[in-house]
């Protein structure tokens, strides 16, 4: 169920960048400085291991350092955390929104 609510939040919020099927090919990816990263392949680039709580942080984007340089991916624990409903708050949601994205990328996987 989280990683059907998180495939629409990956086409409303990632595919532009990330493309659709979220290897990197989205419409607005040669306009950005860094290719967005091939999303299926996480697994793969960390030895078959998903690296949940990174994902977690990077989608975010909140908890960064501004040392680290600015980046290109818009900060998402901000955006998700928006048009939020009367008995939540706004990082409840934002949490919630980013989980279900998390669970949809790792049902992206390749071996």
């Amino acid at each position: 169920m989280l990683a059907e609510v998180g495939a629409e939040l990956f086409k409303s919020y990632c595919a532009s960048c990330h493309g659709v099927v979220a290897r990197g090919g989205g419409p607005v990816a040669p306009e950005l400085i860094t290719p967005p990263s091939d999303l299926s392949r996480i697994a793969v680039r960390n030895g078959g291991v998903f690296p949940e709580s990174s994902v977690v942080k990077l989608i975010d984007g909140r908890f960064e350092l501004p040392v680290h340089g600015s980046r290109e991916m818009p900060v998402w624990g901000t955006r998700l955390a928006e048009e939020i409903p009367y008995f939540a708050t706004g990082d409840e949601v934002a949490r919630g929104r980013i989980a279900s994205l998390v669970e949809y990328l790792k049902s992206l996987q390749e071996p």
